[in-house]
């Protein structure tokens, strides 16, 4: 017998086909970035968040996160 889904804590839209959750690779990046792989799995998984939206949130955070590089490059 299956599991019932869990929302919560095991969404679906955030599970790989091998059992991995997108949360056991992002803790290990920093938060843009884990963001941006974040929102790059969800693209077209979650049913209540259109696709392009979810590609244009990761860009934010990639944009972001370069944004912040360049930052830090100039104060070294």
């Amino acid at each position: 017998m299956d599991p019932l889904p869990d929302p919560v804590n095991k969404p679906e839209h955030y599970k790989l086909p091998n059992g991995v959750e997108v949360i056991d690779i992002t803790e290990n990046l920093n938060f843009n970035r884990g963001n941006a792989v974040k929102y790059l799995y969800r693209a077209g998984r979650k049913k209540s968040a259109p696709e392009i939206q979810d590609l244009e949130k990761a860009l934010w955070y990639i944009t972001r996160e370069i944004q912040r590089l360049k930052e830090e490059a100039k104060n070294v």
